[in-house]
């Protein structure tokens, strides 16, 4: 199996570039929108590490502040704030930053504006129970439930 995962990694190290375009949401230092990125490369990407400046660009993006973001990735608000510039969060929290980018990312190729989605993600959602899909995000099923209604959305269904 290691094997298998090294021989389908990437092959070149991924250049600092900020990305843009429709599904394009987290500055991760990628060729492509992370909406494209393959499992393999997410692989990559979360065992590299995502620096700080990629989560500063992701937070900024998103609209969100450190308690939000805290709250959502269950790490104390100082995990955030203490890296600085190119520092990278470990594992663990790149693979949990990595899933909410997902989510984002989603939303805005499905909702095609960044402001809108940023808006609708805290609304409550009768699809949801009454909650908002952002209170969902802290844990895997919330987050499998909230991508489940984008696409809903995105195809149409009502939700």
């Amino acid at each position: 199996m290691e094997k298998l995962l090294k021989s389908a990694r990437l092959s070149d190290a991924p250049s600092p570039a900020y990305l843009s375009g429709s599904g394009s949401f987290l500055p991760f230092h990628t060729s492509k929108p992370q909406s494209k990125m393959t499992a393999f490369e997410k692989i990559d990407l979360i065992r590299s590490g995502i620096s700080k400046t990629d989560f500063e660009g992701f937070k900024q993006k998103a609209g969100l502040d450190y308690d939000q973001l805290a709250a959502t990735l269950s790490v104390a608000r100082a995990t955030l704030i203490n890296k600085k510039g190119s520092e990278k969060f470990n594992q663990t929290l790149s693979e949990k930053i990595v899933s909410l980018a997902d989510i984002y990312a989603y939303g805005y190729e499905v909702f095609e504006d960044t402001d809108r989605f940023n808006s609708w993600i805290f609304r409550p959602n009768q699809a949801l129970g009454g909650l908002a899909p952002f209170d969902l995000l802290d844990n895997q099923y919330g987050r499998e439930e909230v991508k489940d209604l984008i696409g809903r959305i995105d195809y149409g269904v009502y939700s």
